[in-house]
């Protein structure tokens, strides 16, 4: 149990880590907690790594918030974890801005000691279904 609590508390200063270098707009410090494979899925589809930070390098993509809501979950399954957590940021993407709040849900591998995100899964929060959950539990 000792060693899940460890690992839960690596992955979560893992992802406030990842939170800043997405801040300072860092690409090779981003790229640091991803895995060469990680892919990322949200509405738009399918996005690799090496396309994400493009757009991080070229200055095209860039957050100026990027902050968790609430307690992040985490499960550990031996080297593997699934990380899930509500983030609010805000990105300027080809010179518009984006306030969006999401739900992302992360997975890691354990590899040479370090935990890296081999998937990125991101869903935007449905504001009524929140306001209607708010409601029940009154």
């Amino acid at each position: 149990m000792k060693q899940e609590e460890n690992t839960v508390q690596e992955l979560l200063g893992a992802n406030e880590a990842w939170a800043k270098a997405m801040v300072a707009n860092d690409a090779d410090e981003i790229g640091s907690f991803m895995a060469d494979e990680w892919i990322m899925v949200s509405e738009r589809g399918v996005s690799t790594k090496e396309h994400f930070l493009s757009f991080v390098r070229s200055g095209q993509l860039t957050h100026s918030s990027f902050e968790k809501v609430g307690s992040a979950t985490v499960q550990v399954y031996g080297e593997a974890a699934v990380y899930v957590a509500r983030i609010v940021n805000t990105a300027h993407f080809a010179g518009k801005r984006y306030d969006q709040d999401e739900w992302t849900s992360d997975v890691f591998v354990k590899r040479n000691g370090k935990w890296v995100c081999v998937l990125s899964h991101i869903t935007s929060v449905n504001k009524e279904w929140e306001a209607m959950r708010r409601e029940e539990n009154k």
